[in-house]
């Protein structure tokens, strides 16, 4: 259960939290646990090392608050604002994270296993060393979201927009799932190739249009004798020999 004077206090605003964090720094993690605060302004607030355990935070403004080390396991945070928020080093695991923004948020080491961010807006975000193993990412948002070092293992990635992605040889791809979870599961183990695997599946047309290219590759190659193959060679390498 949360601290009663601890709620009275975020409930007080964010001016009225942050001048009684700075005088009582020797409290490293503030007790919330399971506060409703529920579209609660808490822009900027400082809520480092905070236990937020089952917390409900949907809707809340949290826009630039310092989650540093904050605990947030199992808790509610659809359709929150955590634009650019510090959550480096936050226990997120299992949490509700569904159309939450984290637009440029810092998520260096956190722990999002099994968490849900279903349709949240990760663009930007700074995930790396993070662990994401089991999360759910379907329909997210990726773009030029940094994931070098991080875990992705197991995730369900359907629909994911994943472009100018910053990976490295340390990012862990293994078993990501790009079918919706009513479907026949389908794994991946590379997170830039998912949308287009899944496109080849599920869209004709992409399919009708990669068969008319591959055809009329052939035929191109079908109409070359052996001495105009040669000299097809030639004129590619430049080689004035090479005229018909």
């Amino acid at each position: 259960m949360a601290n009663d004077e601890h709620v009275a206090l975020i409930n007080q605003g964010v001016a009225a939290w942050n001048a009684w964090r700075d005088k009582n720094l020797n409290i490293l993690h503030p007790d919330l646990d399971g506060a409703n605060l529920t579209q609660a302004n808490l822009r900027g607030a400082n809520l480092r090392g905070a236990n937020l355990n089952g917390a409900y935070l949907m809707e809340a403004n949290l826009d630039g608050a310092n989650l540093n080390a904050a605990i947030l396991i199992e808790a509610y945070l659809g359709s929150a604002n955590l634009n650019w928020a510090d959550l480096g080093g936050a226990k997120l695991n299992g949490a509700h994270l569904y159309r939450a923004n984290l637009n440029g948020a810092y998520l260096y080491r956190a722990n999002l296993d099994g968490a849900d961010l279903d349709g949240a807006n990760l663009t930007c975000a700074a995930l790396n060393r993070a662990d994401i193993r089991g999360a759910n990412l379907e329909a997210a948002t990726l773009v030029s979201a940094d994931l070098t070092g991080a875990d992705l293992t197991g995730c369900r990635i359907h629909g994911v927009s994943a472009w100018r992605l910053k990976l490295d040889t340390e990012t862990k791809q293994q078993n990501l799932v790009i079918t919706r979870s009513d479907e026949p599961e389908i794994t991946v183990d590379n997170i830039e190739v998912a949308q287009f695997i899944y496109l080849m599946l599920n869209n004709q047309k992409v399919r009708d249009v990669i068969d008319t290219i591959t055809s009329k590759a052939v035929l191109i190659l079908g109409r070359f004798t052996n001495e105009r193959k040669a000299h097809q060679c030639l004129r590619g390498l430049g080689s004035p020999r090479a005229e018909y």
